[in-house]
C-alpha cells in the first residue's frame, strides 16, 4: 500500500478514520494548529504519513509531532508519534507508518509515551525500547470515589452487553464542569496567565534551558502555540511556583473524559522545576489534588512519571494509585543521541495535549478558574469502537 506524508487536505478522510474508532475529529483550525507546531516548522519532517488507497485517499495515519530541544546551547529534535489509526482492512499497515516515522532524519529519538499493551509488540519491532525505567508506572489520586466506581460499573455493562454502548449516551457529567472554579493556592503558588518573551515565566524557562538537562522546549512562544488549541474548549490550568520573587516551578493539566462512559479527570499535562527546587513538584502537585474534585474532576492522572520526578513528589507517590502496569513508554535513540539519562520526560513531552478527549457540553468555555484569597493549606498527609493501538484503554480510577 503507498504511504506518503500527510497533508491539510485529507482532513475527510482522516476525520472518517477518526469517527471509526470512536475519537473525535479535528476541525480545520485545528489541523492548521497543529501544523504551525514552531518544532514542526523547523525541521524537515512532515505533520504525519498517510497509507492512502489507489485514489490517493487517506486509509490509515500517523501523526508526528516535533519538538525542539535543548541542551547546554545546543538544539536538537526530537518526535513522537499520535493518533495512530489502522483499520482491520489495512491490516499490517501499522509496521509501514512506525517504519515511517522512526525512520525520519534530523531527530535525536522518536518515541511513544501512550502506548496499550496491545501495541508493545509494534514499538519493540523497530527497536523502539521500554524507556525509562519507569515506563510501566502511571500514578492517579481519585477525589470522587463514587463517581469512578460508577465508570466501573458502566465500563462492566459495556463488557457483558457491548451492544448497549451506543444508547448509553454521555454518562457522569457533573455540574461543576459548568462553574467557574474557586482554587484554592496556598501562599507560593498561582496561576500563570503572562507567558510574555520577557516574563518571570521566561526567566523561569531561561533558568531551566540552563541547567544542563536535555529539556523540551518551554519558551515563551511554544507555551502560547501550546495553550492554543482551538479544538481545545477550556484553556488548561497553568500553575507556578515562586519563591525569592522568581518562578521555580510549573505545572500545566487540563480536563479530559476519555470515553463517554468515565468521568471527567484533570491530565497532568506538564509538572517540571528548577534542580535546586526540591518543594515545587510535590507542592504543584498537591495543589492540583486539591481543587481538582472543585473543578469537576473524579481523579488527578499523571500518566509519564520518570525517575527522577518519581524521587521528588516523595510521600505523594506513596498515596498514589498505580495504573498501567504495562510499557506504555518506548523510545528508540539514533547512534549520536546525547545521553539518555539527561532527560527526565513528563507528559508534556508526549501526545497527551494533542489527544485529549475534552469533556464535552454542558460546560462553559469562560468557566475559567480564580483564587481563593487566605487559603491555607492543610497540614503533612499521611502517606463502542474497538481502540486503536496507538491510544491505550481507558481504565476507570475504581477499578
Amino acid at each position: 500500500m503507498p504511504i506518503r506524508p500527510l497533508r491539510l487536505s485529507d482532513q475527510a478522510e482522516l476525520s472518517r478514520l477518526h469517527a471509526a474508532v470512536g475519537w473525535a475529529a479535528r476541525s480545520s483550525a485545528g489541523w492548521r494548529w497543529l501544523a504551525a507546531n514552531p518544532g514542526l516548522a523547523d525541521s524537515l519532517s512532515p505533520l504525519g504519513w498517510v497509507l492512502t488507497d489507489a485514489q490517493d485517499r487517506a486509509v490509515a495515519c500517523v501523526g508526528n509531532a516535533v519538538q525542539r530541544f535543548w541542551l547546554n546551547g545546543r538544539t536538537l529534535y526530537g518526535a513522537t508519534g499520535f493518533n495512530l489509526i489502522v483499520p482491520p482492512d489495512q491490516r499490517g499497515g501499522s509496521r509501514d507508518l512506525i517504519g515511517a516515522f522512526v525512520q525520519q532524519p534530523g531527530v535525536f529519538a522518536t518515541w511513544t509515551f501512550n502506548a496499550n499493551p496491545r501495541s508493545a509488540p509494534l514499538y519493540s519491532r523497530h527497536d523502539m525500547q521500554p524507556w525509562p525505567a519507569t515506563h510501566a508506572v502511571k500514578l492517579s489520586w481519585v477525589v470522587d470515589g463514587w463517581a469512578c466506581i460508577q465508570g466501573c460499573i458502566w465500563r462492566r455493562l459495556i463488557r457483558a452487553a457491548p451492544r448497549t454502548a451506543p444508547w448509553l449516551g454521555e454518562r457522569l457529567l457533573n455540574r461543576r464542569l459548568a462553574r467557574s472554579p474557586r482554587l484554592r493556592l496556598p501562599a507560593g503558588i498561582s496561576i500563570l496567565t503572562d507567558l510574555g518573551d520577557r516574563s518571570p515565566y521566561a526567566d523561569f524557562w531561561t533558568a531551566l534551558a540552563g541547567e544542563g538537562r536535555l529539556v523540551a522546549d518551554r519558551s515563551p512562544p511554544v507555551m502560547r502555540w501550546r495553550l492554543s488549541d482551538p479544538d481545545q474548549p477550556r484553556r488548561p490550568l497553568v500553575l507556578a511556583m515562586h519563591r525569592g520573587g522568581r518562578i521555580t516551578g510549573m505545572a500545566m493539566a487540563a480536563l479530559s473524559k476519555a470515553s463517554a462512559i468515565d468521568p471527567p479527570f484533570l491530565e497532568v499535562l506538564d509538572l517540571v522545576a528548577l534542580e535546586d527546587e526540591a518543594e515545587a513538584a510535590p507542592a504543584l502537585m498537591q495543589a492540583l489534588i486539591d481543587n481538582a474534585r472543585a473543578m469537576g474532576a473524579a481523579k488527578v492522572r499523571l500518566q509519564v512519571v520518570s525517575p527522577r520526578l518519581w524521587d521528588q513528589l516523595g510521600p505523594l507517590v506513596r498515596r498514589a494509585r498505580r495504573e498501567g502496569g504495562w510499557g506504555h513508554c518506548h523510545a528508540r535513540f539514533a547512534a549520536d543521541a546525547p545521553d539518555p539519562t539527561l532527560w527526565s520526560p513528563t507528559p508534556y513531552d508526549g501526545d497527551y495535549a494533542l489527544c485529549l478527549r475534552p469533556p464535552p457540553a454542558p460546560f462553559s468555555p469562560s468557566a475559567a478558574p480564580s483564587v481563593r484569597r487566605g487559603f491555607r493549606p492543610a497540614g503533612p498527609r499521611s502517606a463502542s469502537a474497538r481502540p486503536s493501538p496507538d491510544r491505550p484503554p481507558v481504565r476507570a480510577a475504581a477499578c
